[in-house]
């Protein structure tokens, strides 16, 4: 739930204010699930005085983990800010959900960042999705810094997961302190820095002891030493540093350090910094790193602005003074508080009880229709996880929460009344598990139906659709765990539902010509209903719809009656006739009937019509048609035998492999029916580990294998 205060936080401290973007860092903690991001975010709320005492995963008292979701399922499932200070700067560290079902609160983290901190498991090591974040962080030049967590473990092995590390990730990923162990041999005690020669000594507790590097240090890190010099002097500005290093001059550290740190800001170096939450190792190495490494707002380029209509703007700049353009990252619904968006702000400074341009448009195939409407900021806050803590304002680079707009979705553009903007939209992956939802009771259809949108409106990863030809109501969500947590949300919000199997939209067609002949005739109080129809029907090509041909002859129908036979039909193609799906690309040839001058009716030609199709049905060997999709699987080479087997096994077709330009990735190309896909987002990842993605698109309907094909038609003639 979330709450309210004024400029405090949950141990009484101010909320952190600033005034100039510079002395801001925005970081956000990715990778898998059970690295320790939330524990390492709890450690570093305590060590700088932000929280008196760090909470519990497992507990459920973390300041990231407030989503009930989240404490049950004791892991992150949402994005949460949590800032603190450090040296002065505000550090807005973003806390991430490792799982891969919730990547859209990821993506929502790396939008709302400047740097990105990888989180690795001295247990675990690197998993195949972490490597596939790293490469799209690369691809847009953000900075990064891995810290190594969990030394405290038993199973932890820091000289593994290092090397792993450099394997997975490439150059320039080198650490910048190495562990000590403690008396026992065997426990992490300490460390001492590369470059600055400094031992940080823990065994006495946090904060550390710090003193100069003894002769007995130096030579157990000096080649790790010697190779982080040479990758600081690799990337340095000074182009005679290299020849004075080869030369043997011994580079001093106050050159060192700027040379390193602007390598970092500039994401051409990795620095590797080992930490351990429980007992606070590294927290102060992590956090002096985050300040003097991560790039500040006004160091990071800016997404690009235009105007509502599109037109042309300039670039924006990281400026307290000029026009306002912030965007929305994350919304959420509070049961309490109603909608609390989190924003970051790029440029200008948002303002309590200012008036705003809310702006979004692109995201229409999500469910979210294009937009515009000016509201009123009623209060301006500095979150902390689930605590809201007032401040006067938000500049230029901070983060911030604003409650109760009207309007405001996820990834909406805030801007002024007076000059409003929109914001390029960042990438977000498609939704492909789809989940069949279903009221209990017509009283709780309107309570679905609202919650759910409130849900859409927060979350782009998720696509909400009505299907016309099976009429259910469809949730595609990213995948199981991701499913889960919305339907707890809804159930939370005193919705009852259930699920049910999704349906696939087949089509029927004829198989055969064949003729049809329909008599309705019948008394009914004391008015005659009198129609006669034949009909010819053949089957058409894929794709050629439908046609209806008159070809009477002498009256036998009357002509205004020909309409009514060709209502009749149509009605019947959208029912169905073997399975209750719409039936397509046929000829319907109307050539003979009867009429009667007092009892034929419009309504009593629409059902000789049905009722002509229906018996052609029984003689054309009505076939189903499914959907066939094309697919493009995205797998590391090592899964691209396992991923073309499985694709066999659910009846593909395949259309060609390729290597992506680096050759990390393979692309699979298929032909797949829609019925093999229902779950395909599920198992595919669990055949590639995670490391897989895949897109799919509409082809074609194709005849379904009559064995297939029976079992449909008996499920409809049971129901």
């Amino acid at each position: 739930m979330a709450q309210k205060t004024s400029e405090k936080g949950l141990n009484g401290a101010a909320a952190p204010v600033v005034t100039e973007p510079g002395r801001v860092r925005n970081v956000v903690l990715v990778g898998h699930s059970g690295a320790g991001k939330t524990t390492l975010v709890e450690a570093l709320l305590a060590a700088t005085g932000t929280i008196s005492r760090a909470g519990s995963v497992t507990e459920g008292t973390t300041v990231s983990d407030h989503d009930p979701a989240a404490v049950r399922q004791q892991r992150s499932v949402a994005l949460a800010c949590a800032p603190l200070v450090h040296q002065d700067v505000k550090i807005n560290l973003l806390d991430t959900p490792g799982y891969a079902d919730f990547v859209g609160e990821l993506r929502a983290g790396l939008r709302a960042a400047d740097a990105a901190l990888f989180v690795v498991s001295a247990v675990d090591g690197v998993d195949d999705a972490t490597v596939a974040l790293w490469d799209e962080c690369a691809a847009v030049g953000m900075p990064r810094a891995v810290a190594i967590t969990r030394l405290d473990h038993p199973r932890a092995d820091y000289e593994e997961t290092l090397a792993t590390i450099q394997e997975a990730f490439g150059e320039n990923v080198m650490p910048i302190y190495q562990p000590m162990l403690g008396d026992d041999g065997q426990s992490v005690a300490g460390l001492i820095g590369l470059v600055t020669l400094r031992v940080l000594d823990y065994s006495q507790g946090y904060p550390p002891r710090v003193g100069e590097a003894e002769p007995e240090h130096l030579n157990p890190i000096a080649d790790d030493r010697n190779a982080l010099i040479e990758g600081i002097i690799a990337e340095s500005e000074d182009e005679s540093l290299m020849d004075r290093y080869l030369g043997g001059e011994l580079i001093s550290t106050d050159t060192l350090l700027p040379d390193l740190e602007k390598a970092v800001a500039r994401g051409n170096f990795y620095p590797v910094i080992p930490v351990c939450s429980g007992t606070g190792v590294g927290l102060d190495a992590l956090l002096d790193g985050l300040v003097s490494g991560a790039p500040s707002p006004l160091e990071h380029d800016l997404p690009v602005v235009t105007g509502v209509d599109g037109s042309a703007r300039p670039p924006l700049q990281c400026d307290p003074d000029g026009p306002l353009v912030a965007e929305v990252v994350k919304t959420t619904i509070d049961r309490h508080v109603g909608r609390v968006s989190l924003v970051r702000v790029f440029s200008g400074t948002l303002r309590p009880e200012q008036v705003l341009h809310v702006s979004g448009h692109g995201l229409s195939e999500r469910g979210h229709p294009d937009h515009d409407a000016d509201e009123r900021v009623a209060h301006v806050y500095s979150p902390l996880g689930a605590q809201l803590r007032e401040v006067g304002s938000c500049i230029a680079g901070d983060i911030c929460a604003i409650t109760k707009s009207g309007s405001a979705e996820t990834g909406d553009t805030l801007s002024s009344k007076d000059q409003p903007l929109l914001m390029e939209p960042w990438s977000m992956p498609e939704p492909l598990l789809p989940i069949a939802v279903v009221a209990k009771s017509r009283s709780d259809e309107d309570a679905l139906a609202k919650n759910l949108a409130r849900l859409v409106a927060g979350d782009p990863t998720m696509r909400l659709e009505r299907n016309p030809d099976t009429h259910q109501l469809v949730l595609w969500t990213m995948g199981e765990s991701h499913a889960d947590v919305v339907l707890d949300r809804l159930r939370a919000g005193g919705v009852e539902l259930d699920t049910e199997p999704v349906k696939v939209p087949l089509r029927e067609t004829f198989g055969a010509a064949a003729r049809g002949h329909g008599r309705h005739v019948k008394q009914s109080g004391g008015h005659g209903q009198y129609a006669v129809c034949d009909i010819h029907v053949e089957p058409l090509p894929r794709g050629s719809g439908f046609e209806f041909v008159d070809k009477v002859v002498g009256g036998a129908v009357p002509h205004n009656y020909i309409p009514s036979v060709e209502k009749g039909v149509k009605a019947q193609l959208e029912r169905g006739l073997a399975a209750g799906y719409p039936v397509v690309d046929l000829r319907v040839t109307l050539f003979d009937g009867k009429a009667h001058s007092v009892d034929s009716s419009d309504a009593a030609f629409q059902t000789a019509g049905a009722l002509a199709l229906r018996e052609a049905a029984a003689i054309g060997q009505v076939t189903l048609l499914e959907p066939i999709d094309e697919i493009v699987v995205r797998v590391p080479e090592a899964y691209v035998g396992a991923v073309m087997s499985d694709l066999s096994g659910r009846r593909g077709r395949p259309l060609g492999t390729e290597n992506e330009a680096d050759g990390s990735h393979s692309l699979v190309r298929a032909e797949v029916p829609a019925t093999e896909l229902i779950r395909y987002a599920v198992e595919l990842r669990a055949l590639s580990s995670g490391a897989g993605t895949f897109t799919r698109t509409y082809a074609r309907h194709e005849p379904m294998p009559p064995h297939m094909a029976e079992g449909v038609k008996k499920d409809f003639d049971r129901r």
